[in-house]
């Protein structure tokens, strides 16, 4: 059977169907876990965009 780290405390969990709340041990770690990205404690990284609102759209060449 395969065991996976709870990503909260690091636990051994086993990874079937019967694991209710895997990847986390236990649901009280998995809400912990919610909590966190709802307040914004985890970010996942982005590069940021420059807008082109100001140009207009390119049209595709015409076809030959």
């Amino acid at each position: 059977m395969r065991y996976v780290p709870c990503p909260r405390c690091g636990k051994q969990v086993p990874w079937r169907p019967e694991s209710e709340f895997r990847p986390f041990c236990s649901e009280r770690r998995k809400t912990v876990d919610l909590g966190a990205w709802a307040t914004e404690q985890y970010r996942v990284a982005a590069e940021e965009q420059e807008e082109e609102a100001d140009q207009p759209p390119t049209e595709p060449p015409p076809a030959q």
